[in-house]
C-alpha cells in the first residue's frame, strides 16, 4: 500500500469514495442531518482550505483517503469554529476492504506530517454513532476533549473531539 497526497484530477473520485465509505451511517441520523454530513463530504471546503488530501493506494487503485486541515482556519461549513492545530477529516476507506489496516495507515500518515511541521497537537471530531471510528482513534492514542464536542444539527447527535498531544509517544 502506498499512502501519497492526492492529485488534483482525482478530487471526484475521492468523494465519491467518502459517500460510498459513510453510507453506512445515513441510517442513524435524520435525512436533515445526513444531507448535511453528505454536503461536508463532497463540498471544496477541502481545497480551498489548503487542506491536504492523502490517499491511499493498493494495486492502483484508491482505497482510502484522508484529510488533513491545518491549524487556524474553519474545517467545516457549518461552525465558525477555528483550531488551534491542525484537524484530521474524513477518513474514508473502501467498504468492500476494510479491516487491513488502510485507515490507521492514513491516520498515521497524518500524524508523521504534522510532526514534520512541528506542530504539537492534532484534531479531529468523530460523530457518537461511529464507534469503530472513535475505538480506532482511541486504539491510537487520541484522547477526548468534550470541550470542543460540536452539536451541528442540535439533534441530540454529539460529534466528539478528540486531540492527541504530539510531543508524547503515540503508539
Amino acid at each position: 500500500m502506498e499512502i501519497r497526497e492526492m492529485e488534483l484530477e482525482e478530487i471526484e473520485p475521492i468523494r465519491n469514495l467518502r459517500l460510498e465509505s459513510y453510507k453506512e451511517y445515513e441510517q442513524f441520523v435524520s435525512k436533515e442531518h445526513w444531507a448535511v454530513l453528505k454536503n461536508t463530504l463532497i463540498s471544496d471546503n477541502d481545497l480551498k482550505n489548503n487542506a491536504k488530501i492523502f490517499v491511499a493506494e493498493l494495486d492502483d487503485k484508491i482505497v482510502g483517503s484522508v484529510a488533513l486541515f491545518p491549524p487556524s482556519i474553519q474545517a467545516y461549513d457549518w461552525s465558525d469554529t477555528v483550531q488551534e492545530f491542525p484537524e484530521i477529516r474524513m477518513l474514508s476507506v473502501d467498504p468492500t476492504i476494510r479491516g487491513k489496516g488502510i485507515g490507521k495507515a492514513l491516520v498515521k500518515h497524518c500524524l508523521k506530517v504534522s510532526k514534520e511541521e512541528q506542530v504539537t497537537k492534532i484534531g479531529l471530531h468523530t460523530a457518537s454513532f461511529m464507534k469503530k471510528a472513535l475505538s480506532l482513534y482511541e486504539s491510537m492514542g487520541f484522547e477526548r476533549f468534550p470541550e470542543l464536542d460540536l452539536e451541528p444539527m442540535n439533534d441530540g447527535i454529539i460529534v466528539k473531539a478528540l486531540i492527541m498531544d504530539l510531543e508524547k509517544d503515540t503508539k
